[in-house]
C-alpha cells in the first residue's frame, strides 16, 4: 500500500515536472514569437517610409487587386528635362516691314522665309502697310527672300531663339536694272560677199590662189552665187592656167598618155585635158554639188589644240565639212564632186579600163584633199597674205600674229 502510494506519489510528481516544464517552454517560445513579430513589424514600418504604393485604378467586383510598391525615385528630374527640351523647341515669330526705295511701305510683295535645312518654308504677301508677319516658325537660322515684279530680289538671313518675337529691319527693294541686249548684225549675203572678196585677196607667196579658206570660224554661208563666183576666179585665175600648162609640158616630157601624140598637137591635147579636168572638178566639188547640198565648200582653219588633233581634223577635211546651218556634216559635196569628176575625165583621157580609171582616180583627189587641209593648217598659213580689217580679227593675240603672218588659209580645191 505505501508503495503504491509512493509510485502513484513519483508519477504524480512527474506529471507535474512536465507539466511545469511544458509551460515553461511555451512562455519562452510565445517571448521570442513575440519579439520575432515585434522586428518584423519595426522593419516594416522602417520599409513603408521609403515605399509609396502605386496608385490602382477602379476595377470591376470581384476582382482581386494586388498592391505593389515601387521605389520612390525623384521624378521630378524627367518633368524638368521635358520642360527644358520643350521650351528648347518652343517656335517663334518674325515680323518686319517692306519699303521701296522712296521709303513708303510696299504692298503686295511677296515674302517667302526659309528654315537653313530647307524644312520649313513659308510665303506670305505684305499687306497695305507693306508689314509681314510669320508665325510657328521653329528656332534656328533662316532666310528671307523678297521678290515684285520690276523690283531686284533682296535677301535677309537672321535667327530665331526659341519663343523669341523677331523683328526684322525694314528691307528696302530697289527696281531691277533693265539690260538690253543689242546685236549689231548685217545682212548675212553682205556679209558672205564681203569675206569672199577678202578670200579672193588670199595667195600663198603672194601670187598662188588660195581662195577655198577662211579663219572665221562664224564665217557667214555662202550663197549660191558665191559659190559659183568663188569656184570661177579660182578655176580662171592665170596661175591656175599656168600651172595646168606646166603639168601638161611635164605630161609630154614623160610621154605620158602616148595616144595624145608629140608635138604641138600632143601638148594640146594634154594642155586641154587638163584644164578641163581641173575646171570641171572646181565646179563639181566646190559649187554644183554644195549648191545642192546646201554645204560650204571652203577650208575651216582650225589653229588652236594640239597637233594630233588638228592633224586629224585637216586629214578629215576630205570627208567633212560645215553645212550652210553652220553645222558639221559629212561632206557628200567633195565625195561625189572628185568621183564625178574622175567619171568625166575618164570620157576624154585615154585609158582601157574606166572603172578603175575613175576609183582611182577618185580616191587619189580624197588623199590630195586630205593633203592639202594639212599643208594649208600647218603650213600655208604663214606663206598667205592678205589685206584683212582689223575688227574682224579675234582678238589681240590673232591681230599681232596675223599682222606678221596673213590671214589664215584653207585648203585649196583642185
Amino acid at each position: 500500500m505505501q508503495l503504491r502510494r509512493g509510485v502513484y506519489g513519483f508519477n504524480r510528481c512527474s506529471q507535474l515536472g512536465r507539466k511545469n516544464t511544458e509551460m515553461s517552454f511555451s512562455k519562452t517560445y510565445a517571448r521570442l514569437l513575440s519579439g520575432l513579430i515585434l522586428l518584423l513589424l519595426s522593419c516594416e514600418i522602417a520599409n513603408a517610409k521609403n515605399l509609396v504604393p502605386v496608385e490602382i485604378g477602379r476595377v470591376p467586383y470581384g476582382v482581386s487587386i494586388v498592391a505593389s510598391f515601387a521605389p520612390n525615385t525623384n521624378t521630378s528630374q524627367p518633368q524638368e528635362a521635358q520642360q527644358g527640351q520643350a521650351a528648347a523647341t518652343k517656335p517663334g515669330s518674325v515680323i518686319g516691314t517692306v519699303l521701296d526705295q522712296t521709303r513708303s511701305v510696299a504692298a503686295g510683295v511677296v515674302v517667302r522665309l526659309t528654315s537653313e535645312d530647307k524644312s520649313v518654308s513659308q510665303e506670305v504677301v505684305t499687306g497695305d502697310n507693306g508689314q509681314f508677319s510669320f508665325s510657328n516658325v521653329p528656332p534656328g537660322p533662316f532666310k528671307l527672300s523678297v521678290s515684285a515684279e520690276g523690283f531686284g530680289n533682296q535677301e535677309f538671313s537672321g535667327e530665331l531663339t526659341p519663343g523669341q518675337t523677331y523683328l526684322v529691319p525694314p528691307i528696302v527693294i530697289s527696281i531691277a536694272p533693265v539690260v538690253t541686249d543689242v546685236k549689231v548684225a548685217g545682212d548675212p549675203v553682205e556679209v558672205a560677199t564681203e569675206e569672199v572678196k577678202e578670200q579672193e585677196q588670199q595667195r600663198v607667196l603672194r601670187f598662188i590662189p588660195n581662195f577655198y579658206v577662211t579663219y572665221r570660224q562664224d564665217a557667214a554661208p555662202l550663197t549660191t552665187k558665191l559659190k559659183f563666183q568663188l569656184a570661177w576666179k579660182s578655176s580662171t585665175d592665170p596661175v591656175t592656167i599656168v600651172g595646168t600648162a606646166i603639168l601638161a609640158g611635164l605630161q609630154q616630157a614623160g610621154d605620158q598618155y602616148p595616144e595624145f601624140g608629140q608635138g604641138a598637137l600632143g601638148y594640146g591635147k594634154r594642155l586641154g585635158a587638163g584644164y578641163v579636168d581641173v575646171f570641171a572638178s572646181t565646179f563639181l566639188s566646190g559649187a554644183v554639188f554644195p549648191s545642192l547640198l546646201k554645204q560650204d565648200p571652203r577650208y575651216y582653219y582650225k589653229g588652236t589644240g594640239s597637233k594630233r588633233s588638228r592633224l586629224v581634223y585637216a586629214v578629215g577635211n576630205a570627208v567633212m565639212c560645215k553645212g550652210d546651218n553652220g553645222r558639221w556634216q559629212v561632206n557628200h559635196s567633195n565625195i561625189i564632186g572628185v568621183f564625178a569628176g574622175a567619171a568625166l575625165s575618164s570620157t576624154f583621157y585615154p585609158t582601157t579600163n574606166s572603172g578603175m580609171f575613175i576609183l582611182s582616180n577618185g580616191f587619189i583627189r580624197l588623199g590630195e584633199s586630205s593633203l592639202a587641209g594639212v599643208l594649208q593648217e600647218f603650213v600655208l598659213r604663214k606663206l598667205t597674205k592678205t589685206k584683212q580689217p582689223a575688227a574682224d580679227r579675234s582678238g589681240p593675240a590673232d591681230a599681232a600674229a596675223d599682222k606678221q603672218n596673213g590671214p589664215m588659209p584653207s585648203a585649196k580645191k583642185p
